[in-house]
């Protein structure tokens, strides 16, 4: 990686990530030196096996899976005309910083390439160890696959399978607990109202949050949106990890203080299909000022030859208007554990009365520590979802 593209962002540039996100340049520093240092080393890993007997008939179920979801996709939307089949040129992402690396040049596939071509990218992305979750993540995300809501969640639908891989054995991860959450098309988190955030509902908000299952073959998989843009953030989703953690026995969310953290990251998108999808209501109404990967501390500080935020996709239609299916496989490393790491912050916790602010959190002023908040006094949510979209 070519530091000095990094190290040139201020301490200034640092604290507008998210508000309250502030992270000091030289620990900064160290922080992406050993990312780099462990990322080529699982690199390395997922190599060794990748030719292996299972590595290889995981993924011809990769193929066939995501084949079959883009098919049932487009039947149940009804729709006929051939789909914009999308796939980023990897060797150009892999000169992304040496060159440019907004440019994630597309290639453009008629509808007679073959699926394997299609689905069988294999980006092995290594997003461990840890990148920040930012100040806005929410302990007691429910238990669905749609995350979409009645309110707040219009936007670009999209349908996004994420698929995790241990990378010591390249084996899949069943049974993590996924948890995503995202801003909605104008900017804005659900579960927080603090400056530079304010949801509609508040801490009670969960719109475009949740929490699933991995299979047998470490795949979940979440109905959202394509995310909106805030100011002083590249667009970008987030994901965290939890290996071995209990679940309440009303299946509504995690017990708090259990299982680790093996994985935080962020997915970004490229810089034309989040060009496209802004040219298009609400994401059009969003007044915030627009940060492109180029300007982002976070992107920039992941993407390398070994790092790949970039999901695949495609669009289902001839238009953004059908829809996206996007994918990733994500490498983690299962002994892992980030709970006491920096850049773990719980901003709040929901539960069946609501949601919490943790004062302690980084996000406002507090020492952020993972489980140094105060501590909700309800029970765990009931699991019931809101009406989604």
């Amino acid at each position: 990686m070519h530091f000095s593209k990094i190290f040139a962002l201020t301490a200034a540039t640092l604290a507008l990530a998210h508000p309250g996100e502030k992270h000091d340049p030289q620990a900064v520093r160290r922080e992406i030196h050993a990312r780099d240092i462990m990322a080529n080393q699982a690199k390395r890993s997922l190599d060794a096996c990748a030719n292996l007997d299972h590595a290889k008939q995981l993924q011809q179920r990769n193929v066939a899976r995501r084949s079959r979801t883009a098919r049932e996709l487009r039947h149940a939307r009804g729709i006929t005309a051939n789909a914009h089949k999308w796939r980023r040129d990897l060797a150009a992402l892999e000169e992304w910083e040496s060159v440019n690396h907004n440019r994630t040049d597309l290639l453009s596939y008629s509808p007679n390439t073959p699926e394997s071509v299609i689905f069988g990218g294999n980006t092995s992305a290594i997003l461990t160890p840890t990148v920040t979750d930012g100040p806005y993540y929410v302990w007691g995300e429910i238990m669905r696959q749609n995350v979409k809501e009645e309110k707040y969640s219009d936007g670009v639908d999209m349908f996004l399978e994420v698929q995790y891989i241990d990378v010591n054995t390249c084996q899949p991860v069943e049974g993590a607990l996924v948890d995503i959450w995202q801003a909605n098309a104008t900017g804005v988190y659900s579960g927080i109202s603090t400056s530079g955030n304010y949801a509609a509902d508040g801490w009670d908000s969960t719109y475009l949050r949740g929490i699933q299952h991995t299979d047998e073959d470490g795949v979940v998989t979440f109905n959202t949106i394509f995310p909106g843009h805030y100011d002083g953030r590249a667009t970008h989703t987030h994901l965290l990890t939890h290996l071995n953690a209990t679940v309440n026995e009303n299946n509504g969310t995690l017990v708090v203080g259990t299982g680790s953290v093996a994985h935080i990251g962020q997915l970004f998108w490229n810089e034309v299909l989040r060009s496209a999808v802004e040219d298009t209501y609400p994401y059009s109404s969003n007044t915030q000022d627009i940060t492109s990967n180029a300007d982002d501390m976070w992107s920039v500080k992941q993407a390398s030859s070994a790092y790949d935020p970039f999901p695949e996709y495609l669009y289902l239609g001839n238009g953004l208007e059908d829809g996206l299916f996007a994918w990733i496989q994500i490498g983690i490393n299962v002994t892992a554990d980030y709970t006491d790491n920096s850049y773990y912050s719980i901003a709040a916790y929901y539960d069946e009365d609501g949601g919490h602010q943790n004062t302690d959190s980084n996000a406002f002023g507090g020492g952020g520590g993972s489980m140094n908040g105060t501590m909700p006094s309800g029970a765990a949510p009931s699991g019931a979802m809101p009406s989604s979209a």
